[in-house]
């Protein structure tokens, strides 16, 4: 798996953008999906632990999934995310989890991945029945969000109903949209979504 984070991993934490985007994704998530003692979670495309650090000490445990060794390795150093969450350096749609989880997390992940069908299919396999889901992403955008010729960027933004339909094949019920937040930048807003489900 080539690491395309390996080069800002170091330095992630320190920007404003992820900053303020897992700020606002994780007060929207923690308003919409109820959190407990007992919840085995997994956070996919976990990055660093932005999103991560504001989930876990509501849960039981956090499987962090990423492809990225070296965000990963920022995760890990956080003494905070100690003996909560449990890094896991892999490939979901290659190998799976291994283990049924509660609730399913991302934040920014799913326009890396190209095959978003397959990626539903792949979270309600890792879902418990009545198992959540929780994603934020990009709302459809013009391309501009990203640098051009951004290496591992499959789409730019996601299409609500269009997502929400390839939910619904996947079989996940009680399918809501909101807004997590409006990102400014470079005088464009860019809307940013958080999807909550029920694997049926």
């Amino acid at each position: 798996m080539t690491d395309l984070f390996h080069d800002k991993a170091q330095d992630w934490d320190a920007q404003p953008m992820p900053v303020r985007i897992s700020a606002g994704v994780g007060a929207a998530l923690r308003a919409r999906v109820p959190l407990g003692p007992e919840l085995r979670v997994m956070d996919f495309g976990a990055g660093t632990g932005l999103v991560c650090a504001q989930v876990a000490p509501h849960v039981h445990t956090v499987y962090a999934v990423d492809i990225s060794a070296a965000m990963l390795d920022q995760l890990a150093a956080k003494p905070e995310l100690r003996g909560k969450v449990e890094v896991v350096h892999q490939d979901l749609l290659a190998t799976p989890l291994g283990r049924p989880v509660d609730l399913i997390i991302s934040a920014m992940a799913l326009h890396h991945v190209e095959d978003t069908a397959r990626l539903m299919r792949t979270f309600a396999a890792h879902l418990e029945p009545g198992g959540r889901l929780a994603l934020a992403d990009l709302d459809t955008e013009p391309g501009t969000f990203h640098p051009p010729g951004a290496e591992g960027v499959f789409h730019h933004g996601f299409d609500r109903a269009s997502l929400g339909g390839l939910l619904a094949a996947a079989g996940f019920v009680d399918i809501e949209f909101g807004t997590a937040l409006d990102l400014v930048r470079d005088d464009r807003t860019y809307g940013i979504f958080l999807v909550t489900a029920t694997r049926s």
